[in-house]
């Protein structure tokens, strides 16, 4: 059974897609231990946060408003948006766009995070600020492991790619090297039958007789 160019080019790029999914699952290691440190330290953060009393830190009005904002929205994303995040990838751990928007939620959370424990630091409890950057250094340990871990998936997925375009490439090729097929049309018109005309009948020849009236 020969296959036409279009199944051929087909068949590749199915393949190719395929086995994208197979290459990064082979590339990157299981993430529950990075997902289990980052729980940890959601946890540990929020008690760590909901100790602090920032009204009564030795600093004007609007630091202790900017200070107490982002430790709002730094609850309000580990009890909440970390979490839905977390439980995504738990589910689809070789998927991307999953490990992608964890890592970019981790990452801007530990910008607030650290912008927050050196304010604790400077006008804060010292007990309150070794707590605080104890719950940074395990974040900032979770974060460098996804972001080891979404350059391994990267690199692979790349590599896959790069594969399955060469094997397209490679299809392309042998398509357009193979004969094309002898496609034969008959277009001559079919010889048409001339009907037979019958011949009119010759009239009946009256008996020698047939105008002489009896007697």
């Amino acid at each position: 059974m020969s296959l036409s160019k279009s199944s051929i080019f087909a068949t590749v790029i199915l393949l190719g897609v395929t086995l994208l999914p197979l290459a990064a699952q082979q590339a990157a290691p299981d993430p529950s231990a990075t997902l289990n440190l980052l729980e940890e330290t959601a946890r540990a953060s929020a008690s760590d946060i909901s100790h602090l009393r920032i009204e009564r830190w030795k600093t004007d009005g609007g630091t202790k408003k900017t200070a107490q904002s982002d430790a709002d929205s730094i609850q309000r994303n580990m009890g909440s948006a970390l979490p839905e995040l977390i439980a995504k990838l738990r589910a689809a751990p070789q998927d991307l766009n999953a490990n992608f928007k964890l890592y970019r939620n981790v990452d801007v959370l530990y910008e607030y995070f650290a912008r927050f424990t050196e304010t604790t630091g400077a006008f804060g409890a010292r007990d309150d600020f070794q707590a605080l950057a104890h719950d940074l250094d395990s974040l900032d340990s979770a974060r460098h492991a996804l972001a080891e871990r979404m350059d391994a998936l990267s690199a692979s997925a790349q590599a896959e790619l790069t594969q399955y375009r060469t094997q397209a490439r490679g299809a392309q090729a042998a398509a357009a090297s193979a004969p094309p097929k002898k496609i034969v049309i008959d277009d001559s018109e079919p010889e048409k039958k001339t009907a037979k005309k019958k011949k009119p009948a010759k009239p009946a020849t009256p008996p020698a007789d047939a105008g002489t009236t009896p007697k």
